[in-house]
Order: structure tokens, then C-alpha cells, then sequence
């Protein structure tokens, strides 16, 4: 090659080259001299700090403030707060910045007896339960937290499968702050699939939930007398959601299961409210849980809704009513029938404290109807009394009414679904003539004439307007 060409090609190669730096060159001075308002070059050594805005080669380079040394600090103490938790020592400005911005995920053992902030257990209770509400909680965020997880654990507990150590260990985080436990189900033990011959083709095989050993649920008496401020426990000895995995022994309160739990019971002597709901108490189980509740100093409430008591167990809690402090009393949707009720009945005639009864659903008849309304005549608390849905008839409506002439206590009567025919609606609506603290009596769907009905409730009207027409 000649030195013409060599020297032709290096040309081509430098001029467009020479062209792209130079006109780079004045783009930068260009932007340099819009930054600083004027054409002429910028003084590298006075303006150094905007120079160092176009160097490139560190990506993570930045013009942002080093931060104060104390909002160092406190990110440091959050980083490590599982380490060595660092809270009380800090002043409240400095304490709000850390509670605001520690995790939600730390364990119980570090943040339940250090932690009191409420914004913090909101926190912790919005990420782990789409639904909170608060209000239901004495408007207490630490204590909605600690009694829904507390019932998180009993609820998912198997018996022989988890170790009891998961519940002790939490007790002493919770205790402090667990009033009222609602346990939606209790998991029986995990029972092992049958096995069966391939030539074994008989029916004998099905699924009818009767055989096998008896399957016990949680002890309650390993917990109850642990949590010095329990006030109110609700328990349901079944399975939420079980689909097509369903059995009956999912939903049996076994002999055993109430053994623990009426010692629980016994144990617990804060106890205020003690409701079993859906669990299949009968006489039996029902006597056996009274027993432990005989003068019991706390308790004002008892529910056993939808069991199957019977009219044992309503002579047992009959008896309760005059050794203990209940107030309020619900057993609807059981087996009481007369007998049952007239236990009840002479028990109500001698009490001083009761102020509500529910019988609704049951099977009182005339026979416990009429001895409950003679029990009014004595009875001078009773303030509510619910007899819904018990086949009660004509002769009930005459001895509630003769009631309602000396009572001067009662103010709800509930008696839909019963059929007191249309003599027994205008013998209720004498009595009320002469009852001056009714405020309510629902006698819908008894059969009783319209304009009864419709005279009961001007009566009832008139006694808080007088100006409203009979």
C-alpha cells in the first residue's frame, strides 16, 4: 500500500471521529453555561461539587445529605431490635420513630410485655386478619391481638399430634390481656384411614362415624386457670369447614371432654359469662358441668343453646339458679318438657337475681307454660322472659295473664309460635289492662285475633303516650 493511501484512509477514519468530540465538547459547554448563566467556561476548581454531576462511572453516587447521626442510630437499634431490643431507654420522639417502622413479623417473647403502643398491634392485626373490629375489643388493639391468637391456637390444636407446650408457652405472653376466648371448633385427634382386604367387597365398610375409639378434643384444664382476668368463654365442639371430609365424631363432646372442661370451669374464678353452643350436651354432661358451677362467685351468665338437654339437666341448672350469681339464663333449642320446666319454674319462685330466661324452642307444653307463670306471681327480678316455639295453648295464656295482674317487674314476653287460640289473646289482653311495667309482648303467629294483637300493642303504647287511643 502507498503512503498517498494510508494517509487518504487515516482521514477518513479521524475527521468524523474529531467531529463527534468536538461537538461534544460544546455541548457540554453548552449545558455548563446554561447552569451557570453565562458563555463563558466553568471554573473546575470554584464550581467543583456541580462538576461532579456528570461523572458517570459511579451509578449509586448521589447529591442527597448523609443522614443525622441519631436517625442512624435508630435505624441501627430497628435492624437489630431481635438482637438486644432497645425501647423504653428512648425518648418519645425517638420511640415513635422506632415503633412506627419495626416489623410486624418480630417474635411474641421480644414485643408482648414491651410493647404497649396501639398503633403497633393495629399493625399486627390488620396484616395477619382481613376483618378487625375493634370496637367489640374494649377498642384495644393489643387485647383483640392477643385473645384472636390465643383462639388461633386452640382451634388448630390436635390432640396428640400437637405438643401442649405450643399453649403453655403462650400463656405468659397473653395472660395479661386475654378477657374473652370464642372457640369456633376444636380439631379431634387425627384418626388413621381404615384398611380393608381388596377381596373384602362388603358394605360393612362404610363411613358412619360410630366406630372407633372415643375421640377426645383440647383440655381446658391445662389453660382456664391460667389467665388470671378471663371473664367470658364460648366454645363450640365441632368442625368449621370439614367439606367432604365430613364425620360425626367431628362433633362429639365426648364424657372425657367434659370432665376437663367442668374442672376448667371450676378452676377459672373469673369466669362471668360461660357459654356451649351446638356440642350435643345432654343430661348427663349437663349435670356434670352444673356441679362445678354450684356458688360459683362470678358467674352471671350461662348459655347451652342448641344441645339436647333434656329434663334432667333442667332440674340440675334449677338448682343452679338458687346457688349461684346468674343473672341471665338461655336454654333454647333443647329437649325441656314440662317436668323439666316446672323444676325451673319453683326454682324462679324462690330467686332474687335472675333478670332474663330463655326457654324458646323447646317442648314446655301447658304443663311448664302455667307453672312458669304462677313463678311470676312470687318472682319479683325477672325482667325478660322468652317461651317462643314451646306448643303452648289456651290455658297458658289464662295463668299469664292472672301473672301480669300482681307482677310488677316483668317487661318482655315473648310468645310467638305457640297457639293460644283467640280466647287466650283476649285473656292476655285483659291482664295487660291491669300490668303497669310491660313494655313488650310479642304474641305473633299464636293464633290469638287481630284486633287482640293490635290491642296489646296500643296498651303497651299508651303507657309511654298517654295521649294514643285504646
Amino acid at each position: 500500500m502507498t503512503t498517498t493511501n494510508f494517509t487518504e484512509k487515516l482521514k477518513l477514519f479521524i475527521v468524523p471521529h474529531s467531529c463527534f468530540f468536538a461537538s461534544f465538547s460544546c455541548m457540554s459547554r453548552s449545558q455548563s453555561s446554561r447552569r451557570t448563566g453565562s458563555m463563558r467556561p466553568v471554573n473546575a476548581a470554584a464550581n467543583g461539587r456541580k462538576m461532579r454531576s456528570i461523572i458517570v462511572e459511579d451509578p449509586e453516587w448521589s447529591l442527597e445529605l448523609v443522614p443525622l447521626l441519631t436517625t442512624l442510630c435508630l435505624q441501627h437499634i430497628i435492624k437489630h431490635f431481635r438482637e438486644k431490643p432497645i425501647l423504653d431507654e428512648l425518648t418519645p420522639n425517638y420511640k415513635a420513630y422506632v415503633l412506627q417502622r419495626l416489623p410486624t413479623s418480630l417474635s411474641l417473647t421480644i414485643t408482648a410485655n414491651l410493647i404497649s403502643d396501639e398503633s403497633y398491634w393495629k399493625r399486627c392485626c390488620e396484616g395477619r386478619w382481613a376483618v378487625s373490629d375493634i370496637s367489640t375489643y374494649d377498642n384495644s388493639w393489643k387485647r383483640m391481638f392477643f385473645e384472636r391468637h390465643l383462639e388461633n391456637i386452640i382451634e388448630f390444636f390436635i390432640p396428640d399430634a400437637t405438643d401442649t407446650k405450643t399453649v403453655l408457652d403462650a400463656v405468659p405472653l397473653c395472660r395479661n390481656y386475654v378477657k374473652r376466648l370464642k372457640v369456633s371448633q376444636l380439631l379431634p385427634p387425627i384418626k388413621e384411614s381404615p384398611r380393608y382386604d381388596e377381596d373384602d367387597r362388603s358394605d360393612c365398610a362404610s363411613d358412619t362415624g360410630s366406630e372407633g375409639p372415643s375421640m377426645d378434643h383440647f383440655d381446658f384444664h391445662i389453660l382456664l386457670d391460667k389467665l388470671p382476668n378471663l371473664e367470658e368463654l364460648n366454645v363450640v365442639y365441632g368442625v368449621k369447614g370439614c367439606g367432604m371430609n365430613f364425620e360425626w365424631n367431628l362433633f362429639e363432646f365426648t364424657f372425657r371432654d367434659c370432665e376437663f372442661l367442668a374442672k376448667a370451669l371450676h378452676s377459672c374464678k373469673t369466669l362471668q359469662v360461660f357459654r356451649i353452643h351446638r356440642s350435643k350436651v345432654d343430661d348427663e354432661k349437663c349435670c356434670l358441668l352444673v356441679s362445678q358451677l354450684l356458688d360459683h362467685p362470678s358467674l352471671q351468665e350461662l348459655d347451652f343453646s342448641h344441645n339436647h338437654i333434656g329434663d334432667r339437666g333442667a332440674r340440675a341448672i334449677g338448682k343452679l339458679l338458687n346457688h349461684s350469681q346468674l343473672k341471665r339464663l338461655v336454654i333454647c333449642n333443647n329437649q325441656i318438657r314440662g317436668p323439666g320446666a316446672q323444676a325451673l319454674a319453683h326454682a324462679l319462685s324462690k330467686n332474687t337475681i335472675l333478670r332474663s330466661l330463655n326457654l324458646r324452642l323447646n317442648r314446655i307444653v301447658d304443663e311448664g307454660g302455667q307453672a312458669l307463670a304462677q313463678a311470676l306471681v312470687k318472682n319479683k327480678t325477672l325482667v325478660n322472659l322468652h317461651l317462643r316455639g314451646n306448643n303452648m295453648t289456651e290455658p297458658t295464656a289464662v295463668a299469664l295473664s292472672q301473672a301480669l295482674v300482681e307482677n310488677r317487674t316483668l317487661k318482655n314476653l315473648n310468645l310467638p309460635n305457640n297457639r293460644l287460640g283467640v280466647d287466650g289473646g283476649k285473656v292476655l289482653e285483659e291482664g295487660m289492662s291491669h300490668n303497669s311495667s310491660l313494655v313488650e309482648c310479642d304474641i305473633r303467629l299464636t293464633d290469638v285475633a287481630q284486633d287482640s294483637e293490635y290491642c296489646c300493642m296500643q296498651k303497651i303504647k299508651h303507657k309511654y303516650d298517654p295521649s294514643a287511643k285504646v
